[in-house]
């Protein structure tokens, strides 16, 4: 059983990526753009543009979930989005009560995390990142394979 669910992490963990890029990505998208009901608190509105934190935070979310979605770069962008997520709870959400339930930032936790895991875990199956790797590497002359990490 296993050995099963071993051979089929690379493919779970890019579904995982492809899934948490793309609600990252969405986030700036409405924020930037005022679609699928715009930002946070502004009835369907945008972000005043370069205003801090708000603006650059939805800038990070639409590149780097977008990096993240196609796999391309995904643990430099996975980093960048972890950093503006523990920003935002220790920041913005902290500041109401100390725990997530209580202050409303289970979103920005769980999105730091997940993405704190793709640093380690790289970009899985599916991503721009093993194409070109696997690409590069080729050229060079000698491919290494990568085996998942099994605990």
């Amino acid at each position: 059983m296993s050995a099963r669910l071993n051979s089929a992490q690379p493919y779970v963990i890019g579904l995982f990526r492809i899934v948490v890029g793309l609600l990252f990505a969405v986030h700036g998208v409405a924020s930037l753009f005022g679609v699928l009901g715009g930002a946070a608190g502004t009835d369907g509105g945008t972000i005043p543009s370069g205003t801090w934190p708000g603006w650059y935070a939805a800038v990070i979310q639409l590149v780097a979930g977008a990096l993240v979605l196609l796999g391309l770069g995904t643990r430099g962008a996975a980093l960048i989005a972890s950093g503006s997520m523990a920003y935002a709870y220790f920041d913005v959400h902290q500041q109401a009560a100390l725990w997530p339930i209580q202050n409303g930032g289970e979103l920005s936790v769980l999105f730091c995390w997940a993405f704190f895991l793709m640093v380690f875990t790289g970009s899985g199956a599916f991503g721009l990142d093993r194409l070109f790797g696997r690409r590069t590497a080729e050229e060079a002359g000698s491919v290494t394979e990568q085996t998942p990490v099994a605990a």
